[in-house]
């Protein structure tokens, strides 16, 4: 009776496999398959819950960080990854309420925000503190350090 319930198990487990994108019951189908080999050698029930649990937590933490590794998206920087930290001038004043703003570095117009949330006015120079997609994340920069700055428009 019990080979039923491993086997029955253990398709169950396959077919949850098949039907999602990422590996999320290979683990238990491997621990159901152990359990129905010691259920087809007539194990008692214990044995076979014993090794269901015990193949299962082997198969969990030998295995789970190898395929998490592998199925993690891989971020991959890019050529704007490098603007981080640079200058910019505002080619538009920044108004995050309103929706509006834009700033141009390495001779490129980009989308702007204010990271403080503050308004900044055309003409004024901003440091790039991120990228959020393919906006500017952008912060006033003094007026004593403007001439510091490297890179710019």
């Amino acid at each position: 009776m019990e080979i039923y319930v491993w086997a029955g198990l253990l398709v169950a487990f396959l077919a949850i496999e098949a039907l999602t994108v990422q590996l999320t019951s290979i683990w238990f189908a491997a621990g159901a398959l152990a359990a129905l080999i010691v259920a087809f050698f007539d194990g008692k029930i214990w044995l076979q819950v014993v090794f269901f649990i015990i193949v299962t937590a082997l198969m969990l933490i030998f295995t789970r960080p190898l395929v998490k590794k592998k199925l993690a998206p891989k971020k991959s920087p890019t050529n704007a990854d490098k603007n981080i930290g640079r200058v910019a001038v505002v080619t538009e004043a920044i108004d995050n309420l309103m929706g509006v703003g834009s700033a141009k570095i390495s001779g490129v117009e980009w989308t702007a925000r204010s990271v403080t949330g503050e308004k900044i006015a055309e003409g004024e120079t901003v440091r790039v503190i991120r990228i959020d997609g393919v906006k500017l994340m952008v912060e006033p920069v003094p007026v004593s350090e403007i001439g510091k700055q490297e890179g710019g428009n």
